[in-house]
């Protein structure tokens, strides 16, 4: 968490603050702003009485004025209240407000504004390896994911559980994202199985005997949750076809690993090749967003199936990232990233592999996931990561 606690120094900017549950927004905000008058959605009796009466916001900041910043925890449980906050913005210039949320979605739907500009946006996301540094641990973060509070518990699997079941109740159910929770619960065992894979929405809806548009809702619904990332196709100056579709990858690979059912004939090796790709995702997602010059995180692959498994493009970066869960890499491995360097000589391409040392295989620069991950630093770009100069 320290790594990004330089984005949110004390400041009079206001801004929102959006992230899965269990990712510490709410602890985070606490340690940087020690001296802020609280409101706290999460509580069901503050929830009850703001949603009622949401000008009551007048008259708390009012009786607190010796606050300028304050911070509502879960404010999109209460949309309503940012009509209020974006009234006290033009009246007092002073105050500074804080909105942490887990989604935007209720906001949207019901036609609530996001401050109309006057607020920046941030997002948060599970621990990187760079912040648990000596307590990374490759293994325990493919099985358990980095998700803070699971991380702390002493019970891993059964908080895992709680987890999930925590927004299939309250952030599904209890909010009406969807009527019905029992197909939600069958389309999130399906999409597990599309992690890290091109997403084909009728064959999930075959699999959940539920419609393509119903289909195409639930992912929406996890996306504004921040629950899934649906990762484009790199296209730029492209001369082979590529694939139109996205692929799709659950937020942590944790969770992930929960979600996904497994069975005698499913290949263990398979399940945890995808978790490691998700993993190494999910770092490329929290280091770009928390970094001030930000990069386009794709993938790429023909018609005809050769893939990269991540592009990193941007002013200081344009990395073909390719993911493999091996200890030894032999000459296809190195396959799609020569391809792709014939496509774009400009770029620089690394494989990330099980093994523990730093090699150069087949011209192509071979690193061990666990270094990278831990060297993957916000505020440093690829070229610095990889120590390329």
């Amino acid at each position: 968490m320290q790594v990004i606690t330089r984005l949110f120094h004390p400041t009079k900017t206001s801004f929102f603050l959006f992230g899965p549950r269990g990712t510490g927004k709410s602890t985070l905000m606490r340690t940087i702003y020690q001296n802020a008058l609280w409101v706290d959605f999460l509580n069901p009796k503050t929830e009850r009485i703001y949603a009622a009466n949401p000008e009551l916001l007048y008259d708390y900041i009012d009786a607190n004025k010796n606050y300028n910043t304050i911070i509502i925890d879960e404010v999109q449980k209460v949309p309503a209240v940012l009509n209020v906050v974006h009234d006290l913005m033009e009246q007092r210039k002073n105050l500074q407000f804080v909105l942490t949320g887990s989604s935007a979605r209720k906001i949207k739907r019901t036609g609530e504004n996001l401050l109309a500009g006057r607020a920046l946006s941030y997002s948060m996301y599970p621990f990187m390896a760079n912040e648990l540094g000596a307590k990374f641990n490759l293994e325990l973060a493919l099985e358990y994911g980095l998700v803070p509070i699971i991380i702390a518990s002493n019970n891993k699997e059964e908080t895992i559980q709680a987890y999930i079941n925590l927004y299939l109740k309250e952030e599904i159910q209890i909010e009406g994202l969807t009527r019905n929770i029992d197909d939600f619960a069958r389309f999130l065992e399906a999409i597990s199985f599309s992690h890290a894979s091109l997403i084909n929405v009728s064959n999930i809806a075959r699999e959940c005997l539920v419609k393509r548009k119903t289909v195409e809702s639930y992912i929406n619904i996890l996306e504004d949750l921040l629950l899934i990332y649906k990762l484009p196709v790199f296209t730029k100056r492209a001369k082979r076809e590529l694939v139109n579709n996205h692929k799709v990858y659950l937020f942590d690979s944790g969770i992930y690993n929960a979600l996904r059912p497994k069975g005698l004939l499913d290949k263990r090796e398979e399940i945890d090749g995808a978790g490691l790709e998700g993993l190494v995702l999910q770092h490329l997602k929290a280091w770009d967003d928390y970094n001030v010059k930000k990069s386009n995180v794709c993938f790429w692959r023909t018609s005809s199936g050769v893939e990269v498994n991540f592009v990193v493009y941007g002013e200081k970066n344009f990395f073909a990232i390719e993911v493999k869960n091996t200890k030894n890499i032999n000459l296809q491995d190195t396959k799609s990233l020569k391809i792709f360097l014939q496509e774009y000589p400009e770029a620089k391409a690394v494989l990330l592999y099980r093994g523990e040392e730093k090699i150069i295989r087949q011209g192509i620069l071979c690193i061990p996931i666990e270094q990278f991950l831990l060297d993957l630093k916000p505020g440093l770009s690829l070229t610095e990561v990889l120590r390329l100069e």
